[in-house]
């Protein structure tokens, strides 16, 4: 692991501030126990690797107790490890072997929604007047019987679920089985920050916010209006889902959630160098939620939205405008970059990378001003995988098959090994998901003997953004696009740093600023002409010499 991985942030409190996040998918990335799914002793046996990627954290999906009608996003228990991924014991040993080795740990906190099996939800479905009646979001039916507005679920169908104890309708954002939380009852709030301070108390690094927008909805419940046609796309939902049909006025984005997210802050701000990264779903508003979300330092430290998870490919263009936008609704704010995880296609089946577009993306996307998330498999180059119908897990998938297959495709395992049938994911002969013959030609071992492979491109590409504090957390200005050629300045007090990045396979001709230029990475012509041809998918990384 590269030594100066720690130590880069501008304080130690401050690690997440230009920080390279780590994104574990527990069920698919290493199975311990022969059962065919991933654990956390399997996340354990692995860390010495993750380590060596020169990462700063690993963000974990959820493990908590759940029946995984949505594989864990679906909580039972909070305070609990599902025993299909093991122990509270086990996870303490693998939080402690991860700060061992220099790694900060985040878990997913899914605190928008339950599961329909928790005790919460069981006790407040029994009556109108129990305890709990009023911790989730519950309305009586319109004088037809029908639901109390048009809200919808991301899912598919209504937003709104019949229960025949109570005779009323419960919200659901998600599937049938996630009723939402009421966050306008006081004790849900004070439940839930009992829950973040008992994972704080012991002892992980922060928090991963899922649908962080999604947790208060409209007092009124009011119905959502139309979105014009042309405001229409699919970076939160597939385009063969309704849900893209409206403008989620009510149902999500309130600004009461915003007092919420101080307490949370404030009790995190109570314990050393933790952090909260929030997920902001939102096609429309995203970027101006991230701006509201991380303003100042009393909310959550750090937000990304959907721009670079999108169909869109990251061409020159899309960047700049994603940045002018950052820059008007968050200039205050605090980004987290990814291109991958395990709600979308694989960036390199999604935008149809060649190795040369693979390397030329982590580059610039370790140049950019934010924090960044890796998900697994990515710094393998793996592309998306072929996961028949009937093989098929995810239940986003069977409601929408074929036009939208699904998430299983980004999630099947780990390949580790290229030998070996289930690719070093696991002993038994049938994993919760098929290992892809396709993905394993780009297993971990065959990649490690080979020094020009894209797993050693994406180290160097890590370590150099911890070896220069202005690529870290310096400035950036001077942003521009010609054609497919991408330019801009970072700057961390005397340190100045040029990046330029062609993206397209076509050579593009780069004017080099004034002054005396070292090249850091990428092409090593000689800058002092002034200018230079970028091969397709070329980049250079210059700082700028003392005058």
């Amino acid at each position: 692991m590269n030594d100066q991985t720690l130590a880069q942030p501008e304080t130690q409190t401050d690690w997440w501030k230009g920080g390279v996040i780590y994104q574990i998918y527990p069920r698919s990335f290493q199975d311990s126990d022969g059962d065919g799914i991933g654990d956390l002793n399997g996340i354990t046996r692995r860390l010495e690797y993750i380590a060596s990627l020169g990462v700063d954290a690993i963000w974990i999906s959820p493990f908590f107790t759940s029946p995984m009608k949505d594989f864990g996003y679906d909580v039972s228990d909070y305070c609990d490890i599902d025993p299909m991924f093991g122990s509270l014991g086990d996870f303490d040993g693998m939080l402690a072997k991860a700060h061992k080795l220099g790694l900060k740990v985040m878990i997913d906190l899914v605190l928008s929604h339950t599961s329909d099996e928790h005790p919460w939800f069981q006790e407040s479905r029994a009556s109108r007047d129990n305890p709990k009646s009023e911790w989730y979001v519950w309305s009586d039916p319109q004088e037809d019987g029908t639901p109390p507005n048009n809200w919808l679920s991301i899912f598919g169908g209504p937003a709104w679920q019949w229960d025949s104890r109570r005779q009323q309708y419960y919200l659901h954002n998600f599937l049938v089985a996630q009723p939402d939380l009421n966050f306008h009852c006081e004790e849900v709030q004070l439940a839930l920050l009992d829950v973040a301070k008992f994972w704080l108390d012991r002892g992980v690094d922060g928090f991963r916010l899922d649908t962080i927008n999604f947790y208060i909805h409209d007092r009124e419940l009011r119905s959502n209006p139309a979105l014009p046609y042309e405001l229409r796309n699919d970076s939160i939902a597939p385009q063969v889902n309704p849900y893209n049909h409206q403008e989620h006025l009510y149902s999500k984005n309130q600004p009461e959630n915003l007092a919420f997210l101080e307490r949370l802050r404030a009790l995190t701000d109570q314990y050393d160098a933790r952090a909260c990264l929030g997920e902001v779903g939102d096609a429309q508003r995203g970027m101006q939620i991230l701006g509201e979300y991380t303003k100042g330092e009393k909310r959550v430290h750090m937000c990304y939205a959907f721009e670079f998870l999108e169909n869109r490919k990251a061409t020159a263009d899309w960047v700049v405008e994603t940045f002018r936008r950052f820059d008007t609704h968050a200039p205050d704010g605090w980004a987290c970059w990814a291109f991958s995880n395990h709600d979308v296609r694989r960036h390199a089946t999604r935008w149809d990378l060649s190795d040369g577009a693979n390397r030329a993306y982590v580059m610039l996307m370790m140049c950019l001003r934010g924090s960044a998330c890796l998900y697994q498999g990515e710094e393998l180059g793996l592309h998306e995988a072929d996961v028949p119908f009937e093989a098929l897990q995810d239940p986003y998938g069977k409601e929408f098959w074929p036009e939208f297959k699904g998430r299983d495709g980004c999630r099947t395992p780990m390949v580790w090994e290229i030998q070996d049938e289930m690719a070093g994911f696991t002993t038994s002969s049938d994993p919760w998901l098929p290992v892809s013959p396709a993905q394993s030609e780009f297993s971990v071992d065959r990649l490690e003997d080979d020094p020009g492979s894209l797993l050693h491109h994406y180290r160097r590409a890590v370590a150099l953004r911890h070896d220069y504090p202005a690529l870290a957390h310096g400035s950036q200005t001077g942003m521009s696009a010609e054609g497919d050629l991408l330019t801009f300045t970072r700057t961390d007090g005397d340190e100045e740093i040029f990046c330029a990045f062609n993206l397209s396979d076509i050579a593009a001709h780069l004017t080099i600023p004034e002054g005396q230029w070292t090249a850091i990475a990428g092409v090593h012509s000689d800058l002092e002409a002034g200018a230079m041809d970028l091969p397709g998918w070329g980049y250079v990384i210059a700082k700028r010499e003392g005058e």
